[in-house]
Formats: structure tokens, C-alpha cells, sequence
């Protein structure tokens, strides 16, 4: 007998143990349900940010590498505008020789060196513009003056140049200091 009370005294201690931990259970579903969407939504806020972060520092890797590219295409824009005086004097040296027979070696001479001088700066990039006959752009000439011209085809048009403008990668470093016709 004494058996049979302590058996039915456990299965009522079990019976009551059970129904509490699901009691338990039942009370803490909520809880958990509760953490695990702020888990999901402080993950999903996470993401956003990294995502961003990402995005951002992509945008600035991008902007670094064509910063990068625009300044060795033109880091050598003061040397060059400091030669262009140069080119200019050796282009009127070479006019001022004209036909002169007796200056033609030294005339040859002067002549290598401008082409290779010319040429140099050509393979880093410089370029002459060509004026002559084109329509007066601001944005790569500077007028000095008008001349008035009977040639009605080329009023508005470049009819002198009496500086060279260049380029440099498609960038006007000089503009070109030309005469219109009106």
C-alpha cells in the first residue's frame, strides 16, 4: 500500500511538472517570438548598412582610380606650358631663315631639333590646333582683333593666327590668339 501511495504521489508530481513546463513553454513562446523578430529585424538593419557601406566605399574606389588617371594625364601640364614658349620662338626663327642660301645648314639644324622637340611632346599627348578657316569658337580662341575682309565666306571666320593654341589630352592648356574677319 505504501507503494501504491508513493507511485501516485510521483505520477501527480509528474502530471504537475509537465503542466507547469508547458505553462512555462506556453508563457515563453511569446518571448521567444518576440526576440527573434528583433534579431531579424536588427540583422535585416545590419545588412542595409553594410550594403551601403559597400555601395559607398565602391563609389569612392572608383572616384580614387579616375582621380588618379586625370592627374598622370596631366601632371605634365606646367612643363609643357613651359615649353610652348620655346616652340613659338623656334617657329619664327625658322620663318625669319626664309630662302636665305647662305643659312641653310644651320637652318637644317635648327629644323631637326623643333621636329624633335615637336615630336616628343606629340607622344605625350600635346596638339596643335588648326585655325585658319574654322568659325571663331570662344571656347578655344581668343580673338584679338577684327579685320574687315571683302571675302564674304569668311566673315565670322579665323582669317590669322598669331599665337598657336594646343591641347593636351583634349584639354585646351593655350588658346589660340587669332584675327576674325568682319
Amino acid at each position: 500500500m505504501l507503494s501504491e501511495e508513493k507511485n501516485e504521489s510521483q505520477e501527480q508530481t509528474t502530471v504537475s511538472n509537465e503542466t507547469s513546463s508547458e505553462s512555462k513553454e506556453s508563457s515563453a513562446l511569446p518571448n521567444l517570438e518576440a526576440e527573434l523578430e528583433a534579431l531579424k529585424s536588427e540583422n535585416e538593419a545590419l545588412k542595409d548598412k553594410y550594403l551601403r557601406l559597400y555601395s559607398e566605399f565602391e563609389n569612392f574606389r572608383k572616384r580614387n582610380i579616375k582621380e588618379k588617371a586625370e592627374l598622370i594625364k596631366s601632371a605634365s601640364e606646367d612643363t609643357i606650358l613651359a615649353i610652348l614658349p620655346v616652340i613659338d620662338d623656334l617657329e619664327r626663327a625658322l620663318k625669319s631663315f626664309g630662302e636665305n642660301e647662305l643659312l641653310k645648314e644651320q637652318l637644317e639644324g635648327i629644323t631637326l631639333i623643333y621636329n624633335k622637340l615637336v615630336k616628343s611632346l606629340e607622344a605625350k599627348g600635346l596638339k596643335a590646333m588648326t585655325c585658319i578657316g574654322e568659325v571663331f569658337n570662344p571656347e578655344l580662341h581668343e580673338a584679338i582683333t577684327q579685320t574687315p575682309i571683302e571675302d564674304e565666306s569668311m566673315k565670322g571666320k579665323i582669317i590669322d593666327e598669331v599665337q598657336k593654341g594646343y591641347f593636351l589630352h583634349d584639354k585646351v592648356i593655350r588658346f589660340a590668339k587669332v584675327i576674325i574677319g568682319a
